[in-house]
């Protein structure tokens, strides 16, 4: 399935009294000051729902055997954000607005707090009303590269753009579980990953002991800076800092660090390593509205939610 075209911008003029962006952006900008850790998870959550059926908010249905529930999904957090914003937009402006595009703003606008830069997203978007743990296939961690290609330009998304949507793990984390194989038995080799810098082995080998009982958090940019916050990421802005890391063998996930080694990306790497972090922000931005563009609904397509966790009711 390619990129679909969604409607232009301006789609909610004559349809809502209020500025619907000025609302997410006013409940966005204060949650993501007090915790930004909803801004990887709002990124999280925007790539795993579009990965399925395309961007249409199914990841946010409730349900017994919905998206929700797949092994994959289960650590996906921000639902509370969502509902917080959609909940918002319905009382100013009812059965207008879609989950989907909700989920879309929301995380833009998470990205722009977290010194991303703003861009523009395109409205019309609609909810789709199917959502099976069954069809949960997401790239997991130690893909390859060229495995991991392939998914995205599946989807319409360059393998260039495929390695500027990765940078959004400037501000990500992950737990000791899926990393543990590369400090402590790589490819069953009962050793270390050789790529990965002999200072950061160390590092993550204290925080991750192979007796581990609690699954710390790792994150997933090792250059970033600290916060004061315990339990929170130390990276809390998006910039290009992910990219230096893993140039210098300093990736905490394999498909991480097999970006900056293999033939087919090591260049996009490197461009933006070596840039200023305009040319990021640049290049994340557009790749965030392809990844948002994958497979919408539109028109007659789809559905408006009252609430983005229950479909709408006939």
């Amino acid at each position: 399935m390619k990129v679909s075209a969604v409607a232009v911008a301006g789609f909610y003029k004559g349809k809502c009294i209020v500025d619907v962006e000025k609302i997410v952006s006013d409940i966005i900008t204060p949650l993501v000051g007090q915790k930004p850790s909803i801004t990887p998870a709002l990124l999280r959550m925007q790539f795993h729902d579009c990965f399925v059926n395309g961007c249409d908010a199914s990841i946010l249905l409730d349900g017994s055997s919905s998206e929700k529930t797949a092994n994959p999904n289960r650590s996906v957090r921000g639902y509370d954000v969502i509902d917080l914003v959609k909940a918002a937009i319905e009382k100013s402006c009812p059965g207008v607005v879609s989950c989907a595009h909700v989920s879309v703003m929301a995380a833009r606008d998470a990205i722009a707090v977290s010194k991303g830069g703003w861009y523009s997203v395109q409205t019309g978007r609609r909810a789709g009303s199917v959502s099976l743990a069954k069809n949960v296939n997401l790239p997991g961690p130690s893909i390859s590269v060229e495995n991991s290609a392939a998914i995205f330009n599946s989807k319409g998304i360059s393998t260039e753009d495929m390695v500027h949507l990765l940078g959004g793990h400037t501000v990500g984390v992950t737990h000791c579980s899926f990393i543990k194989n590369r400090l402590y038995n790589f490819n069953n080799t009962q050793s270390t990953d050789p790529t990965m810098q002999t200072e950061l082995v160390v590092s993550l080998k204290l925080k991750c002991p192979h007796n581990l009982t609690i699954d710390n958090r790792v994150d997933l940019d090792q250059g970033g800076s600290s916060l004061a916050i315990v339990g929170e990421p130390i990276s809390e802005i998006v910039d290009n800092s992910f990219y230096k890391q893993i140039v210098i063998r300093r990736g905490v996930l394999q498909i991480d660090q097999a970006l900056a080694l293999n033939k087919l990306t090591n260049d996009a790497v490197n461009k933006v390593a070596i840039s200023s972090n305009d040319y990021f922000f640049t290049k994340f931005q557009h790749a965030m509205v392809k990844l948002g563009a994958v497979e919408v609904l539109t028109g007659t397509q789809g559905e408006i939610r009252k609430s983005c966790r229950a479909i709408k009711k006939s």
